[in-house]
């Protein structure tokens, strides 16, 4: 298992410092007063480019004789520009482009809007009665199978002397066969409707009542009974009294407030009814802090702990620490190794303990990469070997299954896949990549190539498949040895993808995407990362951030399909754990969190109490005084870790419920 890291440290380091080195080295010409950039706004849709040119001035007006040295584009996953200020556009949003002649910048702005909508599916429509209504299920996307929930669909009846519909909702007027029709723009779809008269005589809902707490789903079922009290095949609509709960076409029904609730079936003019009544959960227990270890300088990312010993990368220092928590009240320093890297990610440590992989990036020399250490002794891992063939634009997170290491190129948005069945001689075994047209191949004024608008964040393996947070392209779902698409570790074959609209969940100026992402029973626990399209990742001033875990149910892996989310509005989530019905995850300036997974889960779990505990993780002290911003957690040994950025790994555990 593993824990996933700072999505876009290294690309903010990437523009930062270069737009740092670009605005203060001496300029190679007379410095202009002011730089144009033009045009100074522009619109355009995702796909496109837009070509900008920029022009120095004079104090008194005149032009100066300079060119840019850079162009460059915020935030990095709306858009990207090339060194002839050729712009494109990857997601919706707004982007700020900018360039610098002779250490002077200037800027222009980019609208950009959706693609139009290219695909609209309609689920197939149950059989309705006269007099009854359903809800058809519609979803629009864009050509790139971005969903868009923002668009008003057109809707109408070939036939209404049969079946009438407004905004999706067909209700049955006579017996016959109607075709629905959706559109938008020049995009249409249509669904047949069949009508029958009603031969329900009689409607039973099971159970008839029932007592649950909050958060927890129960199954509605309805029977349908007709003439002399035969059984009839039919589907019925679904209600229930309040705001406080929701049910759905399938009956499932969960509540998010305590309180009394009527559900009702219907079916055409015949109906009946079943009563709930919900209690409050009563999740709520104590974390209670056994130790911590020192707040250093530097600022705490990953761990990973492995018996007695807690593993501690970081950013700005390139060491790796190791703790012995032998004792947990008093976690004491054993040993440090030093990396040539701004960024030290991910570490994880093979099951039988002697192998550790750790990914880097912003490396002085380039050589990004993992490193694999030796680790037989815990106390004192050893550098075994590295492997850097084409991945040293860096490596933000890395999984570590059997004897492959699964790893993210932050180059080219690629995964790929490492054998150390030699660990002194790794090799490269496979590549996979998400085919995107919109993509395009930069030059950074270094000289390092990339794939702009391709981000591949984090990876996660379990039974032979591997479930990829991969930023705008959402989840992505492989086989690598489960036999279900013929992969394996050296040809990773497609399962299925579930791609999210970013825009339309937190609006423009943000940088976001899929981020980590983590397996359990049928669900694939998703968090989203939602940083500003630009800040200071080592400022000492407060980063805003946003982001919710998304709960994919994949007991159809083919078909993932979101069933639950858990959103913190104060904060924003990053790396999550999950272990015995219970998630722990750093919801960054939330602090830690602990929340009941258990049962079935549907709807939104934070408002329905699923809360068990939370931790301030913020200290006077801290790297940013007084500010948590927790990273993630790892259960062991009886005992939950907490790494912050800020204040570095908290240990605690659960108090019994009931105490104090």
């Amino acid at each position: 298992m593993k824990l996933t890291g700072f999505c876009v440290a290294a690309a903010l380091i990437l523009t930062a410092s270069t737009f740092a080195q670009e605005t203060a080295k001496p300029p190679e010409g007379p410095r202009p007063e002011r730089v144009q950039v033009t045009p100074a706004t522009a619109q355009a849709e995702v796909g496109q480019t837009v070509k900008f040119a920029a022009t120095g001035f004079t104090a008194d007006g005149k032009t100066i004789d300079g060119k840019p040295s850079v162009w460059f584009a915020a935030p990095f996953d709306v858009g990207a520009a090339d060194m002839e200020g050729n712009v494109t556009a990857f997601a919706p949003g707004e982007l700020r482009v900018g360039a610098v002649i002779n250490g002077k910048p200037g800027f222009a702005m980019v609208t950009i809007r959706p693609q139009s909508v290219a695909r609209i599916a309609i689920a197939p429509a149950a059989p309705l009665v006269v007099g009854g209504v359903v809800g058809l299920d519609a979803r629009a996307f864009t050509t790139n199978g971005d969903p868009r929930s923002d668009v008003v669909l057109e809707w109408t009846s070939d036939a209404p002397s049969i079946a009438t519909v407004e905004a999706g909702v067909v209700s049955g007027i006579a017996p016959g066969r109607a075709t629905i029709q959706a559109k938008s723009g020049q995009t249409t779809a249509a669904v047949q409707v069949e009508v029958t008269p009603n031969p329900v005589t009689r409607l039973a809902i099971e159970p008839k009542s029932t007592s649950v707490r909050t958060g927890d789903v129960v199954r509605f079922s309805a029977k349908t009974f007709g003439a002399g009290g035969r059984p009839v095949t039919l589907a019925v609509r679904w209600s229930v009294t309040g705001s406080g709960a929701s049910i759905e076409s399938d009956g499932g029904f969960v509540a998010e407030q305590a309180g009394s609730y009527v559900v009702t079936a219907t079916s055409g003019d015949r109906a009946a009814s079943a009563t709930v009544a919900v209690a409050p959960r009563r999740a709520e227990r104590e974390l209670e802090v056994v130790g911590r270890t020192p707040i250093e300088e530097f600022q705490t990312l990953e761990q990973w702990i492995v018996g007695d010993y807690a593993y501690a990368t970081s950013a700005m220092s390139g060491k790796l620490w190791v703790y012995d928590v032998t004792n947990p009240a008093a976690p004491a320093k054993v040993d440090s190794l030093s990396f040539d890297a701004r960024i030290l990610n991910d570490i994880s440590i093979t099951p039988d303990g002697k192998i550790g992989v750790l990914s880097r990036e912003g490396a002085s020399n380039r050589k990004n990469g993992i490193v694999f250490l030796d680790t037989s002794d815990l106390a004192h891992p050893k550098v075994l070997s590295e492997f850097t063939e084409g991945v040293t634009g860096g490596v933000h997170s890395a999984f570590v299954d059997d004897r492959h290491v699964y790893l993210t190129d932050d180059a080219t948005g690629s995964l790929r896949v490492i054998n150390f069945e030699d660990p002194k001689r790794p090799k490269e075994v496979a590549r996979w990549q998400i085919e995107k047209p919109e993509a395009k191949s930069v030059t950074s004024p270094q000289g390092d190539s990339y794939i702009a608008g391709r981000y591949l964040h984090d990876v996660y393996v379990k039974d032979g498949l591997i479930y990829m947070g991969y930023w705008r392209d959402g989840l992505i779902i492989l086989d690598v040895g489960n036999g279900l698409k013929g992969g394996s570790p050296n040809a990773p074959k497609l399962v299925s993808q579930l791609r999210f609209n970013y825009h339309e969940l937190y609006g423009p100026g943000w940088l976001a995407g899929a981020h980590s992402v983590f397996r359990y029973k049928n669900y694939v626990f998703l968090g989203d990362e939602v940083f500003p399209a630009q800040f200071d990742l080592v400022s000492r001033e407060r980063i805003p951030v946003k982001g919710i875990v998304h709960v994919v149910d994949v007991s159809k892996i083919e078909q993932p399909k979101e069933v639950a989310v858990y959103e913190v509005p104060e904060g924003g989530a990053h790396n999550m754990w999950v272990e015995e019905d219970v998630m722990y995850v750093g919801y960054y300036s939330a602090g830690a969190r602990v929340v009941d997974v258990s049962g079935e889960l549907r709807g939104n779990l934070y408002r329905q109490g699923r809360e068990i505990a939370r931790l301030w993780t913020g200290d006077p002290k801290g790297y940013r005084p007084n500010q948590p911003f927790t990273w993630g957690a790892q259960p062991n040994k009886g005992l939950i870790y907490f790494n912050d950025i800020n204040s570095g790994l908290w240990i605690t555990r659960l108090k019994p419920a009931g105490t104090r």
